[in-house]
């Protein structure tokens, strides 16, 4: 395993964005792991009990030690594999495998697998909403992107809700039985009623442009929606937006500190992560610019430690197309890629 250290003294300048009061501003420090393996990445998603990180990896599950980055387990067998939900107090754990549109409930300790239960196309976001303990899964469905509820002691589905949108994102429960849903491309959040599993209401978010992670703030009422350049905080009774963030791009998620009052988004187009402090319900300081690694885009904060954590796979350059190939077609496809030379665990810790 290759430890790279970086200590970052993350304090703002004027040419960035406004100064903070002297009070708010913080001191960060990274550190990169190289944790080898193969595989893209989608979420990542911390067990706070343990400390214990699970990281996406295309076709499986890595299980990480969030304080050394020290590898303790792999889920194999999960095509296509997104994010995961943690249920620590039925020791169950949940992936959401695109790639054969199933999710794989496994135990927690273990890791073997229980169960695959057969959902359905466009499997994306997971979350365990503890509140009403139900399994969250936000689906790029089509015609219409869905919302599907789980048992989280049997793995069987117990409802399903069809959104606005095909491109629901992250999801957060108020624990007063709804569900917020940010939807990617209407740049909404839609409100789930949990008794009847309908949608009550879609709330505009602009000025935010593709809404992607969200948290909660049980305090305030409040919820946080990750945006490409601009989020937003939002009153969850009204749907009112009350404050807005300047942050960077290619935002996927969204991490929330409860006791340090901390938002964290990272900002996979410029390779580092906005932090922000809650000052009031209302009012919103950016304290921080941490460098991180270009491409990470999606976040996991562990209430516990107050440790952030991400990963992204770096890669070498692409290979030369064969003698005589087609140019490869115009479009969104990414094309061909490299071969990964490195797989950066990253902490931030305060």
């Amino acid at each position: 395993m290759t430890r790279h250290l970086l200590t970052v003294l993350a304090l703002l300048s004027a040419a960035s964005l406004a100064a903070p009061r002297a009070e708010q501003a913080q001191t960060f420090k990274v550190e990169k792991f190289d944790i080898k393996g193969e595989g893209g990445t989608d979420y990542v998603t911390v067990e706070s009990a343990t400390g214990r990180v699970f990281v996406s990896r295309s076709t499986h599950m890595m299980v990480v030690e969030g304080a050394t980055g020290k590898v303790l387990g792999d889920i194999p067998n999960t095509p296509g594999v997104h994010g995961a939900g943690l249920v620590s107090k039925v020791g169950h754990g949940f992936t959401t495998n695109s790639g054969d549109q199933t999710v794989t409930m496994f135990d927690l300790k273990t890791l073997a697998v229980l169960k695959q239960t057969k959902v359905g196309p466009g499997l994306d976001g997971i979350m365990y909403d503890e509140p009403d303990d139900r399994i969250i899964l936000t689906n790029h469905s089509r015609p219409i992107g869905t919302l599907t509820a789980l048992d989280p002691r049997t793995g069987d589905i117990v409802a399903t809700v069809e959104l606005e949108d095909t491109s629901p994102e992250g999801a957060a429960a108020d624990g007063k039985g709804h569900i917020f849903v940010n939807n990617e491309g209407t740049n909404t959040i839609q409100v789930i009623d949990v008794k009847t599993w309908k949608a009550t209401a879609s709330w505009p978010l602009a000025p935010c442009e593709g809404p992607t992670g969200i948290a909660y703030d049980k305090l305030t009422n409040r919820l946080f929606s990750g945006c490409s350049k601009t989020s937003v905080v939002v009153d969850a009774t009204t749907g009112k937006v009350v404050a807005s963030i300047p942050n960077g791009t290619r935002v996927d998620a969204l991490g929330w500190d409860p006791s340090k009052k901390l938002i964290y988004i990272p900002n996979g187009g410029e390779g580092n992560v906005t932090v922000v402090h809650q000052d009031s319900a209302d009012k919103y300081t950016v304290v921080a610019t941490v460098p991180t690694f270009s491409g990470a885009k999606t976040i996991a904060v562990d209430p516990t430690t107050h440790n952030a954590y991400l990963f992204q796979p770096e890669r070498g350059p692409a290979p030369p197309p064969a003698a005589g190939a087609p140019p490869a077609p115009a479009g969104r496809g990414r094309g061909p890629q490299g071969p990964i030379i490195a797989a950066w665990f990253i902490v931030i810790t305060s």
